[in-house]
């Protein structure tokens, strides 16, 4: 009892230097990936297991290859020793506490006594089990000291036991984990890893049925060899159907190599003595020296039975045959229901935005064709679709960012919308206004050719330049170019200030059918990528920052920056410099015509008093 009370203050002490953990931190699910992958190894090491065996078809007996078993074992201790780790981590790893779960994801808790229980009062019973190395145990120390080294026969059969009785538990904590998932949550999140997973669990499938359906045969050829010698009057033939073994003379070791009965257990024709069954290949299969040529053949076919649901097999009377050939049918429809059945819905979820691509492109084809549409515009709608397409691969952004949380929605906008530190006129606003005007910005996409604004319509947008090159048109022909940075229908913002107070009730005065008119047209001389701030958001905007935006700094960097300013201006320039010229030359003519008048107004009076002189 005292021993016991050690122990237990000794793993406590252990333990003490390990703190509760978070069962969502990164180290956690990190060794989660990590003992998934281990968990893997360890659920196809322990069918190798049966590949020890073999018959040695000249000798009429079954021989152990113990090189072979030694490295298995020593594999089969390394993955044990991460299960157990995996265990010491559970008595560390706080747990959500399902009466908590009521409302959102729970209350973690993390005291270390409730943490101990309820793993001692979970999986700890049935992971102690698993992690036990009762292989290892048997084939280093029960097998050679109690049956022999010669005594393949009862390793068979003790090795059988030892692995099918650990393997179905092990079966039921491992696939959970293989699945991807955890109590905590998804162990992969990556969509190629969960279906690399996918993949590896139908292999396993696989590997499982063809070890089995190996190690039944051998028992069927153990049974026919044991057949042989009961029918056989050779004394101690059954002690020679292991390999070394045997207490008889080698006079009675002859006559058993030679008998006809145990020969004829190696023939799987028709009309053989022994019907095999579903094991007729497995039988010659035995007897191959190479394990690497016996696994690869019984891997194929288990492969080839689970793709088939054993279509093609033709079991004999044998109990035993007969459910084992049921089992891989049921195996096979399980694994087509459950795991062929992501992995096609993995297939398909890649090609699943071209599908709708696709389908949208035939939509739009039957649309335009109904509503008879000409050549020309159905070219430059398919040429939209396309470039819709290419730039946001058929994904709703606004409808992912809408189930974020408000202040990841706001870092994300920040981080779309960098482009806007390029305009002069947002490098003078603080974050707030920004944060605003970036909320009500949505995303639009221009063809080659289109007309974001033109001469006579309505400016109801600020179009802010992502990606491409415009083209800006005034009225006299003049041209200005615009591109990235730029921004287009900024005076639609001098408009809404202009045109708008607040009056005693700080409520906003609107002017009732008043809109701002183009004065110019804005053509795509490239396919451009633009955020769009729409007239209403805009004047939302205004209305709460129309303090801000009123500053003479930002209304002179509007008109500094603008394309559309700096046109009004030279135009005002060009217009008031022809006024001046025009005054100038009015006032000159003027000028000289007074003095041409005045000249001649004097020149007769001068004549006149040279006469009275005269």
């Amino acid at each position: 009892m005292l021993h016991n009370v050690g122990w237990k203050k000794k793993i406590e002490q252990i333990l003490a230097y390990i703190p509760i953990m978070n069962p969502h931190a990164k180290v956690v699910q990190q060794w989660n990936q990590f003992f998934v992958i281990s968990c893997l190894i360890a659920i196809f090491i322990d069918p190798l297991f049966f590949f020890l065996l073999s018959v040695q078809q000249d000798h009429k007996c079954i021989v152990l290859n113990w090189s072979f078993a030694t490295a298995l074992a020593v594999v089969r201790s390394v993955t044990d020793a991460i299960y157990f780790l995996h265990m010491l981590l559970q008595f560390r790893l706080a747990y959500v506490a399902p009466e908590s779960r009521v409302v959102g994801a729970g209350d973690l808790v993390d005291e270390p006594r409730k943490v101990a229980v309820h793993y001692l009062r979970g999986y700890f019973l049935l992971d102690f089990f698993v992690v036990l190395p009762l292989p290892q145990v048997m084939i280093l120390l029960v097998i050679p000291k109690y049956v022999g080294l010669s005594g393949a026969n009862y390793a068979k059969n003790l090795l059988r036991a030892t692995v099918l009785l650990q393997y179905v538990p092990r079966i039921i904590r491992f696939v959970p984990l293989l699945d991807g998932q955890s109590a905590n949550g998804f162990i992969f999140e990556s969509a190629w890893a969960n279906f690399v997973i996918n993949l590896l669990m139908f292999v396993l499938a696989g590997h499982v049925v063809g070890s089995c359906w190996y190690l039944f045969g051998l028992q069927r050829v153990n049974q026919c060899l044991r057949d042989a010698c009961s029918s056989s009057t050779i004394p101690y033939c059954d002690t020679f159907i292991n390999c070394g073994g045997g207490s008889g003379s080698v006079l009675f070791r002859q006559q058993w190599f030679n008998d006809s009965d145990a020969a004829a257990c190696f023939n799987t024709g028709n009309d053989a003595p022994f019907q095999y069954g579903i094991y007729q290949q497995a039988v010659l299969l035995t007897t191959e020296d190479s394990a690497v040529k016996r696994y690869i053949y019984s891997l194929f076919w288990g492969f080839q039975q689970i793709s088939t649901l054993a279509g093609n097999l033709v079991p004999s009377y044998f109990a035993w045959e007969v459910l084992f050939t049921m089992a891989i049918i049921g195996l096979g429809l399980l694994l087509f229901a459950l795991l062929i059945g992501n992995m096609q819905n993995f297939l398909q979820a890649l090609g699943r935005r071209r599908l709708e691509m696709q389908l949208r492109r035939r939509d739009v084809e039957k649309w335009m064709s109904h509503r008879r549409l000409p050549v020309d515009l159905r070219r430059r709608v398919r040429r939209a679709e396309r470039f819709t397409w290419a730039a946001t691969q058929g994904v709703n952004e606004e409808e992912l960012l809408s189930n974020l949380p408000e202040d990841i929605q706001r870092d994300i906008r920040r981080h779309f919308f960098r482009f806007l530190n390029k305009v002069r006129l947002f490098t003078l606003m603080d974050w707030p206004i920004l944060d605003a005007i970036c909320d009500k910005l949505r995303q639009n996409l221009y063809i080659s050719g289109s007309d974001i604004l033109y001469q006579g319509g309505p400016v109801d947008k600020m179009v802010f330049i992502v990606r491409g090159k415009l083209e800006s048109i005034s009225a006299d022909g003049s041209k200005a170019p615009l591109h990235d940075g730029d921004v287009c229908g900024e005076e639609l913002l001098t408009w809404y200030l202009e045109h708008s107070s607040v009056n005693r009730d700080s409520g906003k005065i609107k002017f009732n059918g008043m809109r701002l008119v183009a004065i110019r047209t804005v053509t795509c001389s490239t396919n451009v990528e633009a955020f769009v701030l729409r007239a209403s958001d805009l004047e939302e905007v205004t209305s709460q920052f129309a303090r801000f935006l009123r500053n003479p700094r930002v209304q002179g960097a509007i008109r500094y920056e603008s394309p559309y300013w700096r046109t009004i201006a030279a135009t005002r320039i060009q217009v008031a410099w022809r006024y001046r010229k025009r005054r100038l030359k009015r006032a000159e003519k003027s000028k000289l015509n007074e003095e041409s008048y005045s000249s001649y107004s004097i020149m007769p009076h001068d004549s006149y008093r040279r006469g009275q002189r005269g």
